[in-house]
């Protein structure tokens, strides 16, 4: 069972989502106001960025050599995976003109518009070693439960999860796959 909320006096209307299939448009009429809004079942209405609509194949594959992060869905936004690259990348909320490599398409209030950084580099040994630091950010970066120091860095590997805000995040190594 789903439940959305009406847009005019936020009153839940509860139905059952197995019986539509994706994509397809549904009409509600609230029982307490009157307002009548519709909905589209399983489609985010969010665009893809522009980086990813003029992303090549040959570009999209070599990104995802040195990894990729995993935002997990939530209230605030749908599952998203963002290639890593060589060096920073810097991870924040997604807005036009905003010069950040790494943007997450978010309503969540509490991550900010550059929150964190990855940065992607080779050891000694030549594997490819992950460096999380916070922004410095408002709300804080989270790397199991404990937060991120101002100035503090910290080696993740493979399958992390971290947060920033309200949004939890996985890394993602080649090494994995």
């Amino acid at each position: 069972m789903k439940r959305v909320r009406c847009p005019k006096c936020d009153n839940f209307i509860t139905f059952d989502e197995t019986k539509y299939k994706s994509g397809q448009r549904l009409v509600f009429q609230c029982p307490q106001c009157g307002k009548e809004f519709g909905i589209r079942i399983g489609v985010s209405k969010l665009r893809k960025t522009q980086k990813e609509e003029n992303r090549t194949p040959a570009a999209s594959e070599q990104e995802n050599e040195f990894g990729s992060l995993h935002v997990i869905e939530n209230v605030f936004h749908f599952r998203q995976v963002i290639p890593l690259q060589m060096g920073e990348n810097v991870i924040g909320r997604y807005m036009k003109g905003n010069p950040i490599n790494c943007p997450i398409e978010t309503v969540d209030p509490s991550v900010d518009m550059t929150h964190c950084t990855v940065t992607v580099s080779r050891d000694k040994h030549g594997r490819l070693q992950y460096v999380l630091r916070d922004g410095p950010s408002n709300t804080g970066t989270f790397v199991d439960n404990e937060i991120l120091g101002d100035r503090e860095r910290r080696v993740i590997e493979g399958g992390t999860l971290f947060t920033i805000g309200a949004t939890s995040i996985i890394l993602h190594t080649p090494e994995e796959d």
